[in-house]
């Protein structure tokens, strides 16, 4: 069955501006990070799956992963994989840039969907 989305348009005042920068964000009630590499936007949870450290407290290494500022796991940003080895998964969030700006995607849940 496919993902189903609802998308809630980033607030730009706290969109990072700064190339490989994590900003944090809440979003229709839960707080994401949200990181800019390379001119693209990345959404992904706001804590490590590992230790619940806050990703934003992090850095984005030389090879694009998003590093935990714990005990140094790093995950791609595209699709969560734990690129260190670990086996933990960074939940990530699609984004989308429309004309009035970037909306991220929270996956919709429940029976009913």
């Amino acid at each position: 069955m496919a993902k189903t989305y609802t998308w809630h348009k980033l607030d730009e005042g706290y969109l990072p501006l700064a190339d490989n920068a994590i900003r944090i964000q809440e979003v229709n009630g839960k707080k994401i990070s949200v990181a800019l590499h390379q001119g693209q936007l990345y959404a992904f949870a706001h804590k490590c799956p590992h230790a619940g450290g806050i990703m934003a407290d992090g850095f984005i290494d030389g090879a694009g992963n998003v590093v935990c500022p714990l005990h140094r796991y790093k995950f791609s940003m595209k699709n969560g994989f734990n690129c260190s080895g670990e086996g933990y998964f960074l939940k990530t969030y699609p984004i989308e840039q429309r004309e009035d700006g970037p909306y991220v995607g929270l996956e919709k849940s429940g029976w009913l969907w």
